[in-house]
């Protein structure tokens, strides 16, 4: 007995999910602790860098929930094939032909 496979991609609840749930808790507790987050932030030096390190977590966090929640829900981007370009062949040149010159003979 032969088992058949669907071609229905396997949808990602679960990734949605833990993805959703990061991303909640880390607005959460940025609002908590805004105050907190607010002088860390802006010590200077090294902390500096902190802010950017922020943004990339939370944007990569917030990024994935909702890939994963357009796919969940059967949204997908359309992929556009190249168009293809008509053969170009090269044009023979013409042969190289002596130039006409004129003389004048004194």
């Amino acid at each position: 007995m032969a088992a058949t496979h669907s071609t229905t991609k396997k949808k990602p609840v679960a990734k949605t999910i833990v993805f959703g749930a990061v991303t909640a808790a880390l607005y959460a507790a940025a609002f908590w602790n805004g105050d907190y987050i607010l002088q860390l932030f802006t010590k200077g030096g090294y902390y500096a860098a902190l802010p950017i390190a922020t943004v990339f977590v939370v944007s990569f966090a917030h990024g994935t929930f909702a890939s994963n929640l357009w796919s969940m829900l059967g949204i997908e981007a359309i992929t556009k094939q190249p168009a293809k370009r008509p053969e170009v062949r090269p044009v023979p040149r013409p042969a190289q032909r002596p130039r006409p010159r004129v003389r004048l003979s004194v």
